[in-house]
């Protein structure tokens, strides 16, 4: 018979402890975030810059550059423009350091002043074609022109349509059209002061001569272009050349088509 001890029981008890780390965490879920992001804009990036072309990469980037204006001489009021409002054009272009040489708002200033000959050709276009709203020419007259503008300035198309040519055929004689077209455009001209280049165009012949007449036919209808603009009052200096291009440069591609007729007018931008 054994003898029953008095001593106690010991009870030892295990506890775990969780601690609120390794998976349990969120700051990775971020980390991982801004890298996907990042991985999204770079091959973004790639694939803007494979399927866009020269031109419109410089379209986007113009988009996202800054076009609030950030003066270093106060205008003496609040504001992003130093006091003056967006509808000054004239004061907005000339804040700035003076003059100073190597002030970057002495070379930004070029720019300002291309974008408005921009403008301003823009808005002759626009009262030649009609686009807003109002038109200097009528409607029958409106038919033979073509417009735009381009990097060497506004060119305006002045061409023949089958039974409406603009001047006799075969001869640099102008039809009472052509006149028309020459008054509008004088006045058109008047507005600004710009210089301007005439050249003339003449369509192939289906027959190979020895001596080619469109040389000298192009020539006389841009020359006789030039004296119709100077009679409706366009001043005899602001011309700079008037040339023929015979039927060298056809406006189809049937070098034949009486579309080819035409009078290249150009306003020159300035910095020409």
């Amino acid at each position: 018979m054994t003898a029953q001890s008095n001593a106690p029981n010991v009870i030892i008890k295990k506890v775990k402890k969780v601690q609120g780390g390794g998976h349990h965490g969120g700051a990775w879920k971020v980390a991982y975030a801004d890298f996907v992001t990042a991985m999204m804009a770079f091959f973004l990036l790639m694939w803007l810059l494979n399927a866009t072309t020269e031109k419109q990469r410089k379209g986007i980037a113009d988009y996202f550059s800054p076009t609030i204006p950030a003066s270093r001489v106060s205008g003496g009021g609040d504001g992003a423009f130093g006091g003056d409002s967006v509808f000054t054009e004239e004061t907005l272009a000339r804040n700035g350091m003076g003059g100073a040489p190597g002030d970057p708002g002495e070379s930004a200033q070029p720019d300002r002043n291309t974008d408005a000959e921009t403008e301003q050709l823009k808005a002759l276009e626009e009262m030649l074609t009609g686009a807003s709203g109002e038109s200097m020419v009528s409607d029958d007259v409106l038919r033979h022109i073509v417009t735009k503008v381009t990097d060497e300035g506004l060119l305006i198309e002045l061409f023949d349509i089958e039974g409406d040519p603009l001047f006799y055929e075969g001869s640099d004689r102008p039809r009472p059209l052509m006149r028309e077209l020459t008054q509008m455009m004088a006045e058109v001209f008047a507005l600004v002061r710009n210089q301007v280049a005439i050249a003339g165009h003449v369509q192939s012949q289906p027959l190979v001569v020895a001596s080619n007449p469109n040389w000298e036919l192009s020539a006389a209808r841009a020359d006789a272009t030039r004296k119709l603009l100077e009679e409706a009052g366009l001043v005899k200096e602001r011309v700079q050349r008037v040339t023929g291009f015979a039927d060298r440069k056809p406006a189809t591609d049937n070098p034949m088509a009486i579309r080819n007729n035409r009078i290249v007018l150009v306003l020159l931008r300035s910095d020409l």
